[in-house]
């Protein structure tokens, strides 16, 4: 996994394409509406207009349930209310595209969650319109400038940290709303005053890693990664975290074009630490974990990683019911009625809830409750960002609070076990953390 992806840990897999189908779509198509259908299109009556109402909840069905008018014309259908433009900047294609997917589908889920079913705020329409970025920054921010041209005051995505930390600066240049996705970077905390975050950050998952041992004064840990720009990270993040609680960090790291991975398997056994932290990406990630379990790793040492989407289960094999994993989400982690909206409309798209889904969903969350803010309209950023600075709301996991200082994303973590092996594989939640537990530090707001 290359330095911009998501910072997600251990599962070793490149989700290079959806995991389930999505209907793409040009730029140059008509924009959607938060219902899914397109401005202009006549509706009639009868058998006709009770299946179009059909359709419209399977892409509104967080709000189905309450209205059975999803999908309708709002304000009168005379359209004399102006509609409110979002424009979505995320993975579509390229190596985070099963992310990105997630990502839209969430946001879909929670548009309509967030508008019960209407699509509308104070009559006004919200309209979004993807763009692909395929993970390049370059690309992110042509798609951006193009969108900010036409008039677009508020910016939603990003699936990659590099492409996050490329449109903060933008959106504050333009002053334009900019609510980033599910790139983990803590650098987009605090970036501007202009940038938030639908998801939670690195600083979180450390946080979430340090839980496994309590208090990390005197411990020694290990982290075991690949000598490149992300395993190097992984390991100023954890001397950052756990060095700062006085524990000992001590680093084994591999070359990324290493496939006998057994020399440092070995290493890390020796090092003997009260905590093993790996952080690993690519295609040896089988390789790894079949070599720490082989070096009998896991008697003396407590091993975590990061638990990535549910197509990563099978790679951890006989380890996996071995290792405590931290996780920022999967399907069912929460049990809260929110996840349960989010997860009824999702599969009612004909999509499956995954690791960032809510990310996607509390995007729509966030964006829904500064243009109520601003009356329907986005015109007004300022009014924008003051509605989301401290506002606190049930979330996809919980109750969670866009901290004002900073905008860090505040919101519980899990530390999760798995069972099973291969296809068989499920995980569960071992302990909630709460968000005060994984708070990261306040980081002074740059512009």
């Amino acid at each position: 996994m290359s330095p911009v992806a998501p910072h997600t840990y251990g599962s070793g897999i490149h989700p290079a394409a959806p995991l389930e189908s999505v209907t793409m779509r040009s730029t140059t198509v008509p924009t959607r509406t938060a219902s899914g259908t397109r401005p202009g299109r006549a509706r009639t009556g009868g058998p006709t207009r009770r299946l179009a109402a059909l359709a419209a909840c399977v892409l509104l069905a967080a709000g189905c349930a309450k209205a059975g008018t999803a999908g309708t014309d709002g304000a009168g259908g005379g359209g004399a209310k102006a509609p409110v433009k979002v424009g979505l900047v995320y993975s579509k294609t390229g190596p985070l595209a099963a992310y990105g997917k997630q990502y839209l589908d969430g946001f879909k889920a929670g548009l309509g969650y967030a508008t019960k079913g209407t699509g509308e705020v104070a009559g006004h329409r919200i309209e979004f319109e993807e763009q692909d970025d395929a993970g390049d920054p370059a690309k992110a921010v042509s798609a951006a400038k193009d969108l900010i041209g036409k008039g677009y005051k508020v910016l939603a995505g990003s699936t990659a940290s590099g492409v996050a930390l490329q449109l903060g600066p933008i959106a504050a240049q333009n002053k334009v709303l900019f609510i980033s996705g599910p790139a983990a970077a803590d650098k987009v905390t605090g970036l501007n005053k202009y940038t938030f975050r639908s998801g939670r950050q690195s600083y979180q998952d450390i946080r979430t890693a340090a839980s496994f041992i309590g208090d990390a004064k005197g411990k020694k840990v290990t982290v075991l990664a690949q000598d490149n720009a992300f395993g190097q990270a992984n390991v100023a993040a954890v001397k950052a975290v756990l060095g700062a609680q006085g524990a000992t960090v001590e680093q084994v790291l591999a070359p990324p074009s290493a496939t006998d991975l057994t020399p440092f398997a070995a290493q890390a056994k020796t090092a003997k630490p009260d905590l093993l932290f790996v952080a690993w990406a690519g295609g040896t990630a089988a390789a790894l974990w079949t070599a720490l379990n082989q070096q009998d790793v896991f008697t003396d040492t407590k091993v975590v990683t990061g638990l990535d989407l549910a197509a990563s289960y099978p790679l951890f094999g006989q380890a996996g019911e071995k290792i405590s994993f931290l996780n920022h989400y999967f399907d069912g982690a929460a049990g809260t009625p929110v996840e349960k909206a989010m997860t009824e409309a999702v599969t009612a798209a004909g999509g499956r809830t995954d690791i960032f889904t809510p990310d996607g969903f509390t995007a729509a969350q966030m964006i829904v409750h500064a243009i109520e803010a601003g009356h329907g309209s986005a015109d007004d950023t300022s009014t924008l960002v003051k509605a989301l600075e401290g506002w606190s709301f049930d979330g996809v996991k919980g109750r969670t609070t866009v901290r004002a200082e900073d905008h860090a994303l505040l919101q519980p973590m899990f530390q999760v076990r798995l069972t099973g092996t291969g296809a068989a594989a499920k995980p569960s939640v071992e302990k909630a953390l709460t968000a005060d537990e994984v708070a990261p530090p306040v980081t002074p707001m740059a512009g």
